[in-house]
C-alpha cells in the first residue's frame, strides 16, 4: 500500500472529523478501556468514534495522539492486514508518538483480528468497530482474547430520536400541552420510520430505508456469502416480517417460501437466516419455557429497526408496536440469551429473567375480550415464575390494574420508551 496514500486519507479525516455535528449517544465509556462497537449498518458506529475523537480533541489531546481510519474507503480498498502496522509507522514518523487508534469497519480486512489482539498488548488505546458475522458480540471475547469489550450498537432510542431532532425532555414536557403534542408527532415519525441516525432529519425517509435495506440485502448478506438465489432471500424477509408476532420454524417458513413457488431447502434457509442475524438485519427470541431444540428451531424475529420492517408491512400497527417493543428490551438487556417469550400453557409477548418482568404488547386493549386475555396470560405467568413488574403496552391507553391482589402497569409505549 502506497504511504502517500495513506498519509493524505489520513490528514483528510483529520480536517473533516471535527466538521461532523455528533448527537452526543447515551454509552459510558471506560477511560483505559479497548472496545470494539458492533451493530447494524448505518446504526451510527461511526459517529460514536467521531464523538469520542472529538472529547478527546476537546480536552486538549491533539491529532498527534490520535489516528482514525475508515478501512470502507474506496482509496484504501487494496489494504491487505499486513499494511496496517503500517499506519503505526506512519503515525510515527509524521508525529513521533503512541496515537490512540480509531478503526472504523476494521472487518473489511481480512486478519485483522491479530493486530487488534498485538495492539491491546502492546498497550495501545484502541476503538473499533464492525458490522458483520466476524464481530458479533459473543464472539468478541474469543476472537480477540477478552482484550475489548463489546458495545452493541442499535439505531437511536426514542430519547437519542428526541434529542437529534431538538426536542428536549424534562419532569414536565409531557404535561405540557404543546411540548407533549410535539412528542407524540415525533413519536408517529419514529414508530413508522425508525431511528437509523442519518434518516432521523429526511424528509424522504422511505427511499433511505430502502437504499439502507438494500445495501444490507445484496451486500453485507447476499454478496458477502455468495448467495445467487437473492429472490429467495428477499422472499424470506417478507414472510419473515409477516410474521413478526409469532414463532416462526424453519420448516414452517421453508414451506411458506416454496408455495411462493422459490425453491429453496431448509439447510440453506438455515444459512440465510444465520448470515441475516450476522449482518443485524434481524434479532431471534426464544421460548423461556422451551427444550433446547424448540429453543433454536421455533424462535421469534424481529427486525432491528422499525423503519426496514415497515418497507414489508401495509398497515400492520400490531406488529410494530411489538417489533419497537423487542428492539428496545434487546437493546437495553442485550441480544443473546436476555429477553424471551414465554410459551407453555400461557403465552406471553416478553419475559426478561433479569428483571423478573413480563410484558404483553397489545396495541389496544378496550375491547373485553382483548383486556381479560392479556390481563389473564400476566396474572398466570406470574403464579409460576417470579414476576416482580407486569406490564401492558399499549399505543395510547394507559391505566393500573389490579387484580388478584396484583398489579399490572397499562402504559402507552412513547411514555414506556422514555420511562425506559
Amino acid at each position: 500500500m502506497d504511504k502517500e496514500i495513506l498519509r493524505s486519507v489520513l490528514v483528510d479525516y483529520q480536517i473533516e472529523i471535527p466538521r461532523h455535528k455528533v448527537i452526543p449517544r447515551n454509552f459510558r465509556i471506560e477511560e483505559f478501556g479497548n472496545y470494539v462497537f458492533v451493530g447494524i449498518r448505518r446504526a451510527g458506529k461511526s459517529y460514536l468514534l467521531y464523538q469520542r475523537i472529538q472529547q478527546l480533541l476537546a480536552s486538549g489531546i491533539g491529532w498527534d495522539e490520535i489516528l482514525y481510519m475508515n478501512f470502507e474507503d474506496e482509496r484504501i480498498e487494496n489494504m491487505s492486514v499486513q499494511d496496517l502496522n503500517v499506519l503505526l509507522e506512519i503515525h510515527m514518523e509524521m508525529y513521533g508518538k503512541r496515537p490512540i487508534l480509531f478503526l472504523d469497519e476494521i472487518q473489511n480486512i481480512d486478519g485483522w483480528e491479530k493486530f487488534a489482539r498485538r495492539l491491546a498488548d502492546s498497550k495501545y488505546r484502541v476503538y473499533i468497530t464492525g458490522s458483520n458475522a466476524k464481530m458479533l458480540s459473543k464472539e468478541i471475547q474469543s476472537t480477540l482474547g477478552g482484550r475489548y469489550i463489546a458495545v452493541d450498537v442499535f439505531p437511536y432510542s426514542f430519547e437519542e430520536f428526541l434529542t437529534a431532532n431538538n426536542v428536549k425532555i424534562s419532569p414536565t414536557t409531557l404535561y405540557g400541552t404543546e411540548t407533549r403534542a410535539e412528542v407524540l408527532r415525533m413519536f408517529n415519525d419514529y414508530f413508522s420510520f425508525g431511528g437509523f441516525p442519518e434518516g432521523s432529519s429526511l424528509a424522504s425517509k422511505r427511499d433511505y430505508l430502502s437504499s439502507v435495506y438494500q445495501k444490507i440485502y445484496l451486500g453485507d448478506i447476499a454478496a458477502r456469502h455468495s448467495i445467487d438465489n437473492t429472490f429467495a432471500l428477499k422472499v424470506m424477509f417478507k414472510k419473515i416480517a409477516e410474521s413478526v408476532m409469532q414463532p416462526l420454524s424453519f420448516s414452517r417458513l421453508a414451506n411458506i417460501i416454496t408455495s411462493t413457488g422459490v425453491k429453496v431447502g431448509k439447510s440453506t434457509l438455515i444459512n440465510y437466516i444465520e448470515y441475516s442475524k450476522d449482518a443485524w438485519l434481524i434479532n431471534q427470541i426464544t421460548n423461556f419455557a422451551g427444550k433446547l431444540v424448540d429453543k433454536e428451531t421455533n424462535p421469534k424475529y424481529y427486525f432491528t429497526d422499525n423503519g426496514i420492517l415497515n418497507l414489508f408491512l401495509i398497515n400492520n400497527n400490531a406488529a410494530l408496536l411489538e417489533n419497537l417493543v423487542a428492539i428496545s428490551l434487546l437493546r437495553k438487556y442485550g441480544r443473546e440469551d436476555a429477553v424471551f417469550f414465554y410459551n407453555d400453557g400461557v403465552e406471553v409477548d416478553f419475559y426478561i429473567p433479569e428483571a423478573a418482568m413480563a410484558i404483553q404488547v397489545s396495541y389496544t386493549i378496550s375491547d373485553k375480550e382483548t383486556y381479560e386475555r392479556e390481563v389473564k396470560a400476566l396474572i398466570k405467568l406470574s403464579n409460576f415464575i417470579e414476576c416482580k413488574r407486569l406490564v401492558i403496552i399499549t399505543r395510547d391507553e394507559e391505566q393500573t390494574i389490579t387484580n388478584d391482589e396484583k398489579i399490572i402497569e397499562v402504559i402507552p409505549v412513547w411514555k414506556w420508551l422514555l420511562a425506559e
